[in-house]
């Protein structure tokens, strides 16, 4: 077992360390296209010889976190699939059956790669960044200040994710409890396995820190709208942060980091930095080429980079042209009834409409879906991380909560939202912030829906989750409300404390 755990800590560390730049991935700034030819046989000095060769392990980053295995299908699918708004179909453990049932243990092979792909992104980044700064002299200020801060960017949301499945809530007790490992340090061996897990509060700290960190380092903005889209700038670590102190229930951050792209009334639309606004539909930011400006960072997809065979969101969630249906729509009521069958989603909205809702019969039984995704293999749709949508959302909710709160902006926000689906919906009176919050929530599982958030959406509040697939209702302080830690992890990393 020592030998075997060794050697799989070796095989991490060196694809850590040598994949970076092999990796093709999204566009550079001087060459617009979703593929970049690699350097195969660059020695770890000549990696970083160039500006261009530099830039290009920065492209490795981006695809290193575009894996089907992280954000490229598995987040997303593991996040929604966890409550109550899905069905599952096919009873496959390759594609989530046990996640959704919440039976899974630590000796999952498909979480447990979740787990590793993102502690392999967090290497490389960290990898990177030493090698940058041991090449400073190789490129100008304010390419260090970007690369340096791209890397920072993908850190962070990784961290986040991370934090967000394995370990309890941040909002349950103030962070306190057990996190992850937080490293930090480029691992060339094996010296460092051994590393006890800090708690969730200072993982928090530490995702802050370099998101703050990526605000001050990346452009303003970039010359085209897919460079807009699919690489970080300084609206995208802004947003992620108003997702980060949400959170936390820390609903004065959320406002104060809205404010730089969030006006103060409607129209709420912004030209700071990168442009934002509402697209005119919902179905257009999910429609090629899926650079609307309010697709705030995508990962990009093509022929010759697909997520692969059963990670992708459209295999799990559609049907017919590739798609399998793993999940279906949660359209029974009772308990663990989904946000299809309630009142608050009316037939009227566009969002219920065939343009993202759409049904089949399969051994005769009649199923609905979502169809934000498509169903065509090899399932190229760009994934979506965040958008203007989910912002207005953020902020719509920590006015609603925080001491002193606007909830005029608050409601105007959510009706932005809801009203671009369906013009003439009226909420009714909704006095209170308690009573908006409760609203904007409900809004939050039809507008994000398919987009990894609902899970979260529960932890952040500290409810307990309501599982259609376990048929329970599971505490928080339930060993099944985070998912288990890898049988792997905890052999070869006693000291983490798990």
């Amino acid at each position: 077992m020592k030998k075997y755990l060794k050697s799989y800590r070796l095989q991490l560390v060196k694809a850590a360390i040598v994949a970076i730049p092999l990796i093709t991935g999204i566009t550079s700034c001087k060459k617009e296209t979703l593929q970049i030819a690699p350097e195969l046989s660059l020695s770890d000095v000549n990696a970083y010889e160039t500006p261009a060769r530099i830039e290009a392990l920065v492209t490795g980053l981006y695809s290193t976190a575009k894996s089907g295995s992280l954000f490229g299908g598995r987040y997303q699918i593991y996040n929604d699939i966890r409550a109550e708004e899905f069905i599952n179909r096919t009873s496959n453990g390759v594609t989530g059956s046990t996640v959704y049932n919440s039976t899974n243990n630590n000796g999952d092979t498909y979480v447990a790669n979740f787990w590793n792909q993102g502690y392999l992104l967090i290497n490389r980044v960290n990898v990177f960044l030493d090698g940058l700064e041991a090449n400073k002299s190789k490129v100008t200020q304010a390419q260090y200040d970007q690369f340096a801060s791209e890397a920072k960017f993908l850190r962070g949301l990784t961290y986040f994710s991370l934090v967000q499945i394995f370990a309890k809530p941040y909002i349950s007790n103030a962070g306190a409890s057990r996190g992850l490992p937080l490293r930090l340090l480029p691992e060339i061996g094996t010296a460092n396995n051994i590393l006890k897990s800090s708690s969730v509060a200072e993982i928090y700290t530490q995702i802050l820190k370099d998101l703050d960190a990526a605000e001050t380092g990346l452009p303003n903005t970039y010359s085209t709208a897919l460079l807009r889209t699919t690489r970080a700038h300084k609206n995208t670590a802004i947003a992620l942060k108003t997702r980060v102190y949400l959170t936390m229930g820390n609903y004065a951050k959320v406002v104060e980091e809205g404010d730089k792209i969030v006006p103060a009334a409607a129209p709420f639309s912004t030209s700071a930095r990168a442009p934002h606004a509402l697209a005119a539909s919902v179905r257009a930011v999910f429609t090629a080429p899926y650079t609307t400006s309010e697709s705030i960072f995508s990962f990009p997809f093509a022929d010759t980079n697909a997520p692969g065979t059963q990670n992708q969101i459209g295999y799990y969630f559609s049907w017919d042209g590739g798609g399998n249906l793993d999940y279906a729509l949660n359209t029974t009521t009772g308990t663990y009834s989904g946000i299809y069958t309630d009142p608050i989603w009316p037939a009227t909205d566009a969002r219920k409409t065939s343009a993202l809702i759409s049904t089949a019969t399969i051994s005769g039984t009649l199923y609905t879906y979502p169809t934000k995704h498509s169903a065509v293999s090899p399932f190229v749709d760009y994934v979506t991380m965040i958008r203007y949508a989910e912002v207005l959302l953020n902020v719509a909710e920590a006015e609603a909560l925080r001491a002193g709160g606007n909830l005029v902006r608050s409601r105007a926000l959510l009706d932005a939202v809801r009203k671009r689906s369906d013009a003439t919906y009226d909420f009714g009176v909704l006095a209170t912030g308690a009573q908006l919050a409760d609203v904007i929530l409900k809004e939050r599982r039809i507008e994000l829906l398919m987009e990894g958030f609902r899970y979260n959406d529960i932890a952040r509040k500290n409810l307990p989750l309501k599982s259609y697939g376990a048929n329970a209702t599971i505490p928080v302080a339930d060993v099944r409300y985070s998912l288990p830690i890898p049988a792997q992890e905890i052999i070869s990393n006693p000291a983490a404390e798990w």
